[in-house]
């Protein structure tokens, strides 16, 4: 069902996505400098658990309602597009996205929530599984469904391990940064610029 050659193809295709700079890159690099490795690899589960929502979307047709129905897509762009752009707005106003007050440290289980919130509400998310993963899949091979949460659970767990590991070395920087207040103002300014541009794109996102 999972020839190792494609299978080694959709891995590092995979990885070269989990890299690219987004929204997601930005919350574990923001967790892990401002409270650490756990509060980083917790971001990451989250990010991963929203790619798992995704997944079952695209694997049993969810995703394809949205694309076909003008009213859902917007619907679900609007709210991802607004919440991102709200991330945004309070990073470039309180620039707290990246701090390291004890009074402005976020609890885990927010943290998580974030994460994955950051992806569910994200419809370009939904679109980019849907488009990237069935070019893995071959009916021939069996049941597409399973096929397509294998890679779906598999992307997951190499989105939070690849998450995980940058926001922990983002952490080591820590130390580095207390001592530079406007650096860590302009990681803020960058974080906030990233989510509502993101936003903006997720709003003007149209369907096939």
């Amino acid at each position: 069902m999972f020839p190792i050659d494609i299978w080694l193809a959709y891995t590092l295709a995979s990885i070269l996505i989990v890299l690219a700079p987004g929204p997601d890159i930005v919350l574990s690099i923001a967790r892990g400098l401002s409270q650490g490795r756990l509060a980083a690899t917790l971001s990451g589960l989250g990010a991963g658990t929203g790619i798992l929502v995704h997944t079952v979307a695209a694997a049993y047709g969810l995703a394809l309602i949205i694309q076909t129905s003008a009213t859902a897509f917007l619907a679900v762009k609007l709210v991802g597009a607004a919440y991102l752009i709200w991330l945004g707005t309070r990073a470039l106003l309180y620039r707290n996205l990246v701090t390291f007050a004890p009074t402005a440290k976020r609890s885990l289980h927010a943290i998580y929530l974030a994460g994955l919130m950051s992806n569910v509400l994200n419809p370009k998310i939904g679109l980019f599984v849907l488009a990237f993963i069935p070019q893995f899949v071959s009916a021939d091979r069996g049941p597409v469904e399973v096929q397509m949460m294998t890679y779906g659970a598999w992307l997951a767990v190499i989105a939070v391990v690849g998450l995980s590991i940058i926001g922990s070395f983002a952490s080591a920087l820590s130390n580095w940064l207390l001592r530079r207040p406007r650096v860590v103002a302009g990681i803020n300014i960058g974080a906030g610029l990233t989510f509502v541009t993101t936003g903006l794109s997720a709003a003007a996102t149209k369907p096939n």
